[in-house]
């Protein structure tokens, strides 16, 4: 399970800018965000898509890069950028199930078509949002089961002009022995 203030995963990915994503090397000022998405086949991933697009320099404000990425192959990511009118907001493909497993992604298969007429993939990975800092380690993290409800990115950018004024650490790094707290 990943945690806070532990070392990321490595991530490596093609991009539709060209070259390809490194997270080890990617050195932004503050911190990375990384945007796991279902696919071109989820209508909620392309409005959530949208957001980050929009909001992409508000995080590049507080020394925050953005990427969004998804198992989908070149053709579907490209299409999705397409739909979301990415010009800020760099996009990643070809994660494999087994790195979004290392990732603690949620996996799930096709159904069939989706609302939007879209061919699901036979599997795919389930959404989930990283921050990460630049020495590698994991800020936060939020990994959902379903394509819903997912963390609000607006209050994403209040929050870090929360964190960068107050150098507010990563929490939920405890992982010593619990003993449980009177009622």
């Amino acid at each position: 399970m990943l945690m806070p203030r532990q070392q990321a995963p490595e991530l490596v990915l093609d991009t539709l800018a060209g070259g390809p994503f490194r997270l080890a090397d990617d050195a932004p000022e503050r911190m990375t965000l990384l945007c796991f998405y279902r696919g071109l086949h989820c209508p909620i991933c392309a409005t959530y898509l949208k957001e980050l697009e929009r909001l992409t320099p508000s995080f590049a404000e507080r020394g925050v890069s953005t990427i969004a990425i998804s198992s989908d192959g070149e053709e579907r990511a490209r299409a999705m950028a397409e739909k979301i009118g990415a010009a800020n907001l760099r996009i990643g493909y070809g994660l494999s199930l087994a790195k979004a497993r290392e990732w603690g992604l949620y996996v799930s298969a096709s159904r069939g078509k989706t609302s939007i007429g879209i061919e699901e993939p036979a599997l795919f990975s389930e959404p989930g949002l990283f921050l990460i800092r630049p020495d590698n380690t994991v800020y936060y993290l939020s990994v959902q089961s379903m394509p819903f409800v997912r963390p609000n990115f607006a209050e994403m950018v209040q929050a870090l002009d929360f964190v960068i004024k107050n150098s507010y650490p990563a929490r939920g790094e405890y992982t010593g022995p619990l003993q449980e707290q009177p009622a």
